[in-house]
């Protein structure tokens, strides 16, 4: 993916409203459902409650061909953004959308005055983990969550 397309990603993105909760679970579920093999259950965005997150939390989206593609449910802290999930769905994997959608993540936690954004994943889900990773982020602390490990990460910016 160019530069350019890069950027135009970060532009299509648009807040979500409670009329997006369908979606945006559908979405969470697709992406998710790989992970349910690996570690036996569900993963926790795949039972959470998006109703109420969306009220709860600040969630982008980017559309493609008028389906939802991907999206980062965001959460201010006291001095971090944390990210509470980065999905993208699994008919665009590859296409830059999650990178797109950390940049935008970064982007709003500078317009709130944050120099660090955090998040976590499951050190059983490899490819995550080497995807924050090679975005810059770099693990925090690691801990036993529901029978795994989960790895908590941290980037400056």
């Amino acid at each position: 993916m160019t530069a350019v397309a890069a950027a135009s990603d970060v532009e299509a993105v648009r807040p979500a409203t409670k009329a997006d909760v369908p979606a945006i679970r559908a979405l969470v579920r697709a992406a998710y459902a790989k992970w349910v093999p690996v570690i036996g259950r569900e993963p926790v965005p795949m039972t959470a409650d998006y109703a109420r997150a969306v009220r709860l939390h600040r969630f982008d989206l980017m559309e493609r061909d008028g389906a939802l593609a991907a999206l980062v449910e965001t959460i201010p802290r006291a001095d971090h953004l944390w990210v509470e999930n980065l999905a993208v769905s699994p008919d665009h994997h590859g296409r830059g959308l999650g990178r797109a959608m950390l940049r935008r993540a970064e982007a709003v936690a500078r317009e709130l005055g944050h120099t660090a954004i955090k998040l976590g994943t499951n050190q059983a889900f490899a490819g995550n983990v080497e995807f924050y990773r090679r975005a810059g982020f770099v693990i925090e602390r690691e801990e036993p969550f529901r029978g795994g490990v989960g790895v908590y990460f941290t980037k400056a910016l």
